[in-house]
């Protein structure tokens, strides 16, 4: 890609970001978007909705940035739990990494790059080259100046690890403090029971009775069996819904017109009756199809029950040991709280759930391999003269100046970024189906999954189309891995810089702040519905999809930690990004987002992973350019950046990943005291645990 189809690319998604701005600026004080842009106000009563609606509002309402950057980090911990505390701190200590990484490829390794001589250019007509001049490939082969490049990424693997480790330790320690000043849940002394073995002649509940009180006969407390609820759930659901919109019209005041409507489709067809009416009578009709079929539960059981304990620390014992002889029965694990709770598992025999692992397994692997499609289409956009031999009588227009720079600079992006979107609820179902009992458990197997599909379909797989596709006996030496990276990754800083602009800038205004598509929805519902309300609607206050967002800020570091010596140019895209990302984040886990579960932090062991991965990813490819670049010393001396980086990796597993799996006993037992003794054991803090 040349220079300028790149500043075509940044122009226009500048534009589409200051036009998304300004336009959620003016809209979300319009009285009609509130449950749009604040929703989570709404809900818990925090929105006064003025009479006189005044202009003057939309045009002074830029105050939002400052509101969403005040609240400090412990109001944003009593607001939404700590899974959004860390989820923050990951715009934190990827500020902090690329602040560095900004200053040193900027100001140090960039004019390098450009001073080079290696690609022979000619820099008198500078918008019509390639950025690969503003590259490493740049640099003179066997040049010195290479060995500043050798001492950045020594330098940059210190900071990002010491960065990592501060991180580390502190979310476990919030870990341990939120867990002490948090109060007691049922869920912390209950225990999860599958797989439940019955004998002849006794039923699930004599079975778990007998059981719990012979090997923990001071600490068990009672159980309840799990029972098939499903259809009796739905039914509650919707009276539910019901209820609440009943309560929501009663508490506004219906006109002569909108006090009628028709039954039917879009409330176009059908009787017309008095809405009042017509939902009190529908949640009588479901208040007794709850009745009978309560009736039909008793003898829907399954081998799976909630058993409660007198202590937290004796439920944790219960969940870490193994109850049965055979390890295929009893199977205990901690008890999710009860919104976070996944029903359709718990009955699922251990042969079903691993059955369901192999498949998921296969799916994952055929749907990575249908995308290269996708990919394939994306890179040969970005080849012009590839694009000419496959559609050639576009040769026209493709000539066009304007039309080559959009095709090859914004379009690439913007259709990788479209097919993309699909998959994170594609992963969300294959996540469901592999027997968790947690919705929490399945958001943080679904963000595992988007990972790692991201770096191989968006990072890998586009690096090496264009060269390891067309020689795969490449692959079968994976000594020349090195250095096939180092021929492929410097060429793609272009494409990824316009990547990083349109899902990074433009998809987080409009998708994350504007929220585009329920914009047009509500606009386009309000239009065909005329007459029905938007007030008859149940008010939605979504969640934050981490399975959705985390992987997609983990690849915005993966660029920026692999290009940090390669080409430099990308870095202040990246921290652009981060910047922004931060205060729309902030603003909408105060406004919009509402936690559906707490994990206690619990995605951050994925988010080092997937750093330490990024580093050792930099480290293969130094390794490799040095390599080609004819300076073997630089690049034997690299190799052991890796294997330190590992052991290091080793370390804070051994060191913090204990406290992510459960609390200590040590806390537990604190706790009791605390119970018993609160004059006693207020001195003590929690820090020092």
């Amino acid at each position: 890609m040349i220079l300028s189809a790149l500043l075509t690319s940044v122009g226009i998604n500048s534009a589409l970001c200051l036009v998304f701005f300004v336009l959620y600026s003016v809209l979300r004080n319009r009285p009609s978007n509130v449950e749009l842009y604040i929703p989570r106000m709404v809900a818990e009563g925090k929105y006064r909705e003025e009479v006189e609606f005044r202009w003057l509002r939309l045009f002074s309402s830029f105050s939002w940035v400052k509101r969403a950057w005040q609240p400090s980090e412990d109001e944003l911990l009593a607001n939404s739990g700590l899974d959004a505390v860390v989820f923050m701190r990951i715009f934190i200590f990827g500020l902090r990494v690329f602040r560095f990484a900004v200053v040193v490829g900027i100001f140090l390794l960039l004019p390098f790059n450009y001073m080079g001589n290696q690609l022979n250019m000619d820099f008198t007509d500078l918008p019509n080259k390639s950025l690969e001049s503003f590259s490493i490939s740049n640099v003179d082969d066997g040049s010195n100046r290479l060995w500043i490049h050798f001492s950045a990424i020594y330098v940059f693997t210190a900071v990002v690890c010491y960065l990592l480790y501060f991180e580390y330790d502190y979310i476990a320690a919030r870990r341990v403090s939120y867990f002490y000043s948090s109060k007691p849940r049922p869920s912390q002394f209950t225990v999860l029971v599958r797989s439940i073995p019955v004998t002849s002649g006794s039923t699930l509940s004599d079975s778990v009775e007998s059981f719990f009180s012979e090997f923990y006969p001071s600490t068990y407390l009672s159980h309840s069996i799990v029972r098939r609820t499903s259809k009796l759930k739905g039914l509650i659901n919707e009276g539910d819904k019901v209820y609440k919109k009943l309560v929501h019209m009663k508490s506004k005041e219906i006109d002569s017109q909108q006090r009628y409507k028709r039954t039917g489709c879009l409330g176009l067809f059908g009787p017309k009756v008095e809405i009042l009416d017509h939902y009190e009578k529908k949640l009588e009709d479901v208040e007794g199809d709850v009745r009978r079929e309560q009736s039909y539960v008793t003898g829907k059981e399954v081998p799976a029950a909630f058993v409660s304990f007198k202590s937290r620390f004796s439920a944790a014992i219960a969940s870490n040991l193994q109850q049965g002889v055979k390890p295929t029965e009893w199977l205990t694990e901690l008890a999710p709280d009860p919104q976070d709770i996944y029903w359709p598992f718990f009955s699922a025999s251990f042969l079903k759930r691993w059955m369901c692992n192999i498949v998921v397994i296969f799916a994952c692997i055929i749907i990575t391999i249908l995308f290269l499609v996708p990919v394939l289409l994306v890179q040969g956009l970005t080849h012009m003269d590839q694009l000419e031999k496959w559609l050639p009588f576009l040769s026209g227009i493709l000539k066009l100046k304007i039309v080559s720079q959009v095709v090859t600079g914004y379009l690439p992006s913007l259709i990788l970024e479209t097919f993309l979107s699909l998959v994170p609820p594609v992963m969300i179902v294959l996540s469901s189906i592999q027997g968790f009992i947690a919705i929490s458990q399945i958001e943080k197997s679904a963000c595992i999954k988007m990972v790692w599909f991201t770096v191989w379909n968006v990072f890998f797989t586009n690096v090496l189309s264009g060269t390891a596709l067309y020689r795969l006996d490449v692959l079968l030496e994976p000594k020349r891995l090195p250095e096939l990276l180092a021929l492929a990754v410097p060429g793609q800083a272009s494409f990824f810089i316009a990547y990083v602009v349109t899902s990074g800038w433009t998809k987080t205004f409009s998708t994350e702040l504007l929220r585009l598509k329920r914009l047009v929805w509500s606009f386009l519902k309000g239009g065909l519905c005329c007459c029905a309300s938007e007030s008859e609607d149940e008010l939605e206050v979504p969640s934050i999809p981490f399975h959705r967002e985390i992987p997609r800020i983990l690849f915005f570091s993966l660029l920026g930690i692999t290009y940090f010596f390669l080409a430099p140019l990308i870095l202040p895209f990246i921290f652009i990004y981060y910047c922004l990302a931060y205060i729309i984040y902030r603003n909408q886990l105060l406004n919009v987002y509402v936690p559906k579960f707490e994990t206690g932090g619990k995605f951050w062991p994925v988010i080092h992973d997937a750093t330490i991965f990024s580093l050792i990813l930099m480290h293969v490819i130094a390794i490799g350019m040095f390599g080609l670049k004819k300076i073997p010393l630089a690049s034997s001396l690299t190799i052991p950046l890796p294997i330190l980086t590992l052991i290091f990796n080793s370390y804070c597993r051994r060191r913090f990943l204990p406290s992510f799996k459960g609390f200590p006993a040590q806390v537990n037992c604190v706790l009791v005291s605390k119970l018993l003794y609160p004059a006693s054991s207020s001195s003590i803090n929690p820090s020092t645990v």
